[in-house]
């Protein structure tokens, strides 16, 4: 594995477990009231393209951050769906 890929690997590791507290309180809280549909449905776009770019690169760090990640941003846009009508 070349050193690109460890930091690649490493970063995506970063940014991705960053959103394992946010998915988690808004879980626990229901509280959606301080997230933005429209930031987060640009950001889970955005997360998708990403990663339709990682696959046509077979950029494997990319394809890996970017279908945790959308997992995670689909989460949260979903629990921003449901409890922010309430």
């Amino acid at each position: 594995m070349s050193l690109g890929d460890l930091v690649g690997y490493a970063a995506a590791f970063l940014t991705t477990v960053s959103f394992v507290p946010q998915v988690w309180h808004t879980l626990r809280s229901r509280d959606v009231s301080g997230i933005s549909l429209g930031m987060y449905a640009c950001f889970t776009l955005g997360v998708f393209l990403w990663l339709i770019y990682g696959l046509v690169l077979e950029a494997w760090p990319v394809v890996i951050a970017n279908t945790i990640t959308l997992a995670l941003a689909l989460a949260i846009l979903a629990m921003k769906l449901r409890f922010g009508r309430r």
